[in-house]
């Protein structure tokens, strides 16, 4: 918290003017506003924050495979690749929720010691990220990629699909919580909160939920993969000044 007088703002201006008479017009008008203030200088910082629960999760999930050449390997991927998502669509995951993340082909040696390394075969990686609309279905999303050759379920991340307006709660939160400072300060020193000279916002942020998942054999009548999605927290920072009087 700051606590700073006008009359010290004003001189340190006037100052400031008398060794650079021949200041931008801009710097004129800045000068010009300060010297109007006639009360006393608060700044107050303050957090909003929100929990909520999500509406979406990304899965990260794929296919490794290996073959005695870089294009068997390939072709096994592509193959068990397509069984995948095609299966992420049946479970309802929109084509344009589905997206490659990742995508490699590199060969696997074999160390003996005072030789050469040896290539025995190759390894081929195709991973992608899926977005997961209705989390009721989850966990039987990520049982249908498995079940039809995804081998590496990577975890699992949840999130909302319009950030923004968990943002602006948590921004209106931050607002109301910088005036009831204000208020109190003011309160405290016999004055009123008058007007706000400044407001800075430093910066919002949602945490990520990310969460370990583990590909497993299941028997096809087994209970479906249970998640947890919780809440999220939002969280706004903002600093505020204001003219007290």
């Amino acid at each position: 918290m700051q606590l700073i007088k006008s009359a010290a703002a004003a001189s340190l201006l006037t100052a400031m003017a008398a060794a650079a008479p021949a200041m931008a017009q801009e710097a004129g008008h800045e000068r010009h506003a300060m010297h109007m203030i006639e009360g006393t200088l608060l700044s107050v910082s303050a957090e909003g924050m929100v929990e909520s629960a999500p509406d979406m999760a990304t899965l990260s999930m794929g296919v490794v495979s290996e073959g005695a050449t870089a294009a068997e390997a390939m072709a096994e991927n592509a193959r068990r690749m397509n069984g995948l998502t095609q299966a992420l669509r049946r479970a309802g995951v929109a084509e344009r929720d589905i997206q490659t993340s990742n995508l490699s082909v590199n060969p696997q040696y074999v160390y003996v010691e005072n030789q050469a390394p040896r290539i025995s075969g190759y390894q081929a990686n195709n991973q992608v990220s899926a977005r997961v609309r209705n989390l009721a279905n989850v966990g039987r999303t990520v049982d249908a990629a498995v079940a039809a050759g995804g081998n590496t379920v990577n975890g699992i991340s949840f999130g909302h699909a319009d950030p923004d307006a968990q943002m602006d709660a948590a921004r209106r939160a931050a607002a109301r919580e910088a005036r009831e400072r204000a208020d109190l300060y003011a309160q405290a020193f016999g004055l009123r909160v008058h007007r706000i000279i400044a407001i800075n916002e430093g910066g919002g942020y949602t945490p990520p939920m990310p969460m370990p998942m583990f590909a497993r054999a299941e028997a096809a009548d087994a209970a479906a993969t249970p998640v947890a999605p919780g809440e999220i927290q939002t969280r706004v920072n903002v600093s505020v000044t204001y003219e007290l009087r």
